[in-house]
């Protein structure tokens, strides 16, 4: 993805790969996302073409639902992970479920159903905060754990200990917690930063001590980590958590979740591709991106990368004129690159030059080039008196009004102009 004629700081003294192969990507939109007060609960069909979607982006895991919570999430799991079954998709559906019975048995509800073994992603909270709150002792949270591990066993399905506000947890804790979830059957860790309070190296710290747990016992557990975006920084801690290898890491399209949200699974994906760590076709991201965005209510920011409003547009005269020499020169790879570290083309978009208060001559005369219109001193002037004298940046109809109302270009002209965007 480096353009020749580039020079690029991050890949300084690199010896090896950002990232090691193996990884996965787990997509906690149809369950995590849904937990926003400010986001709807898509319907079920609406589920299945997310779902659809996630697995053409090349998405290997996928959180179908808690089915702890209801009838209705017992129901809309098992439709998902019928859907996976029956179309063949090559993701893989996971569960959340507390370490209660009752959740898990809803999970071998929907694993029995549907005839697909799941895994169970059962969490508890860790944290001093949480256990002062509920007041738990750490002998209740143990029996937890090995009654939870021992029914997946049971029901023969794998077990994931997810440990909720790990962030925040003591060691002490999490070595009673992680060596009990070992001796009863855990094949994963899941690290939690649910409240986004983790710093790369808080992050790096907890990995640390993770990893020579995990050794000193001799078990075969793998790590996930699960971010928030309190802080800001969720994409950030992803892209390190898999710089310090581990396995998987989890994410929602757009970011939707509780509070401020969850990493945000296509920002992560973009950063992949751009980095050379992935090279799978992405020409599905923006749909599911839009579709996430229309099922959840939620607005994309305008100013959100890639596939925010104004992600590869601009109306500032030095950017707009240096874009346009590109263009000239036929040289489109060179306009994507020039004023954006993330080639439009490759994303489905393009460069798009508007005309405001800050622009010049160039923004002007590529709307009439790229419009069909021949660029005359005199339309040009018009179009940058208007837009000078405003506060906004001018709109496609603001400016063949303008044209027209000088008597420069005729109604049909105009339509013809306008038809072109």
């Amino acid at each position: 993805m480096t353009m020749k004629g580039i020079y690029d700081w991050n890949e300084v003294q690199r010896r090896g790969p950002v990232v090691d192969a193996g990884f996965k990507l787990v997509d906690e939109t149809l369950r995590d996302g849904i937990q926003s007060p400010s986001v709807r609960n898509p319907d079920i069909d609406q589920k299945l073409e997310l779902l659809h979607l996630m697995d053409e982006c090349g998405i290997e895991v996928a959180d179908v639902g808690l089915p702890g919570a209801g009838k209705q999430a017992v129901s809309d799991c098992v439709r998902l992970v019928e859907e996976i079954r029956d179309q063949g998709m090559t993701i893989a559906p996971n569960c959340a479920a507390r370490t209660h019975r009752n959740d898990i048995k809803a999970v071998a509800e929907v694993s029995q159903k549907a005839g697909v073994p799941i895994e169970v992603c059962a969490f508890l909270g860790s944290s001093p905060v949480r256990q002062m709150v509920e007041g738990w002792d750490l002998a209740r949270m143990t029996r937890l754990v090995e009654d939870a591990g021992d029914l997946c066993r049971q029901e023969g399905l794998p077990f994931s200990f997810v440990t909720e506000d790990t962030t925040r947890s003591d060691p002490a804790t999490l070595d009673v917690l992680f060596r009990a979830a070992i001796e009863h059957g855990a094949s994963r860790f899941i690290l939690c930063d649910t409240v986004g309070h983790a710093t790369p190296d808080g992050q790096l710290n907890l990995l640390t001590f993770t990893r020579a747990l995990i050794a000193a016992t001799g078990a075969d557990v793998q790590v996930d980590w699960h971010g928030h975006n309190d802080r800001g920084l969720s994409l950030t801690l992803c892209l390190s958590a898999l710089e310090h290898g581990v396995d998987r890491v989890h994410g929602t399209c757009l970011g939707v979740g509780e509070r401020v949200g969850n990493a945000s699974v296509d920002m992560l994906l973009i950063n992949l591709r751009l980095l050379g760590i992935i090279d799978r076709p992405l020409h599905k991201l923006g749909p599911y991106v839009r579709k996430v965005s229309e099922y959840y209510g939620v607005p994309i920011p305008y100013n959100y990368p890639v596939f925010g409003e104004d992600a590869f547009r601009t109306a500032t005269g030095v950017h707009a004129a240096a874009i346009v020499k590109a263009l000239a020169a036929d040289r489109k790879d060179l306009a994507d690159r020039v004023y954006s570290s993330v080639p439009a083309a490759d994303f489905g978009s393009e460069q798009r030059i508007e005309v405001g208060y800050y622009s010049g001559k160039a923004n002007a005369e590529c709307w009439l080039f790229q419009r069909g219109l021949e660029i005359t001193a005199e339309r040009v002037d018009v179009i940058l008196t208007r837009a000078k004298s405003g506060r906004v940046t001018l709109t496609d109809v603001e400016i063949a009004e303008t044209l027209t109302g000088a008597g420069l270009v005729t109604d049909d002209e105009a339509a013809l102009a306008l038809s072109r965007r």
